[in-house]
């Protein structure tokens, strides 16, 4: 038959024994797991665990990059303002905020396919309060994207390090006015707590919203790719409308991680003690606060899928769904209309 390709035949004297020898590399080596429903997931040890490990691993690269690229954006744009760094700016504002876009972007492509790309504590929550997230993932995912998100500060830190040196005077010298804004959020000098809080609600609520916007089935599916391009410009409007007032922490681990780096090497306890535990209520409650409310509010007025809290049947809706569509039993086989 001429679909069945007959294979040569051998000597049994013959000294090649390419085909006779099933533990020979150069036959191992072109199977395809892929195309066998019956083989194992796990062609080897290390695949197995990384199963279980893949989803943190994404969450902390997409919390590395994203602060790696955000935190710095800062740095360039406002080290290098100093003349004794740089004869001229080699950024601004707006530089910064495309970071911050970039990074966030690069930060949920990277791992929206292993972990949900989430790369925000307050997102996470959000998820597991209203669509159905297990709760016993949050732990590993926060502490994932807070580590990540500690590194990719550190990082920045060990490349900016004699820039900050210039700029601050000397190699002991550490202030949050100079460069501690740098990597954690602060709110400005004219604005009150309640506004602080406020602003970091309503812009974690929008960001939020546009996750939530961007990933409903009703808006059409989208193109693969298609959702870190939407987040980027989410996030770039929020920085540059409203990002002013309080650096638009919109994710407590992007804020906490580089806090606690910005601790370790010699700001100090000044880092936790602004403002009476500003880092607590502003940059970590707000973000939570805010998502968790928006997204009670998108589910609640426009989203129809049956993950959502907002969306589960009710004990009589079953009810009625058992008796109008299960009809009768045929052969043992229900015929569902």
């Amino acid at each position: 038959m001429t679909g069945i390709i007959e294979k040569p035949r051998h000597s049994e004297t013959s000294n090649n024994s390419y085909s006779t020898r099933p533990n020979d590399m150069t036959v191992l080596g072109v199977v395809d797991f892929a195309d066998c429903d019956q083989c194992s997931p796990y062609p080897n040890r290390w695949s197995s665990i990384r199963e279980h490990i893949s989803a943190p691993a994404a969450e902390f690269m997409g919390a590395f990059i994203l602060c790696l690229l955000g935190c710095g954006g800062n740095c360039q744009a406002n080290l290098s303002a100093n003349k004794s760094v740089s004869a001229s700016p080699a950024g601004n504002a707006v530089t910064s905020n495309l970071a911050w876009a970039i990074g966030l972007s690069l930060g949920v492509w990277i791992s929206a396919n292993y972990s949900g790309g989430h790369v925000n504590p307050a997102v996470t929550i959000a998820f597991a309060t209203v669509r159905g997230f297990p709760w016993k993932k949050v732990p590993i995912y926060i502490l994932a994207q807070v580590l990540g998100a500690l590194c990719g500060a550190g990082v920045v830190y060990a490349t900016y390090f004699n820039a900050i040196d210039i700029v601050e005077g000397g190699s002991d010298i550490r202030t949050i006015a100079v460069s501690g804004n740098l990597f954690g959020t602060y709110a400005a000098d004219y604005l009150p707590s309640v506004s602080a809080f406020f602003a970091e609600f309503i812009g974690s609520a929008m960001l939020l919203t546009g996750i939530f916007m961007f990933t409903d089935k009703r808006n059409g599916p989208l193109p693969a790719g298609v959702l870190p391009v939407g987040i980027f410009f989410v996030i770039l409007g929020i920085s540059s409308a409203l990002g002013m007032d309080t650096g638009a922490a919109l994710n407590p681990a992007r804020d906490l991680g580089p806090r606690i780096l910005t601790a370790m090497v010699g700001y100090g306890s000044a880092v936790f003690n602004f403002r009476n535990q500003y880092w607590l209520w502003c940059p970590i409650l707000g973000p939570i606060f805010g998502m968790i409310v928006a997204a009670f509010f998108y589910d609640s007025m426009l989203y129809r899928g049956l993950e959502s809290v907002t969306n589960r049947p009710s004990e009589q809706a079953e009810r009625h769904h058992l008796h109008s569509c299960a009809r009768t039993k045929r052969n043992g086989v229900a015929e569902i209309v």
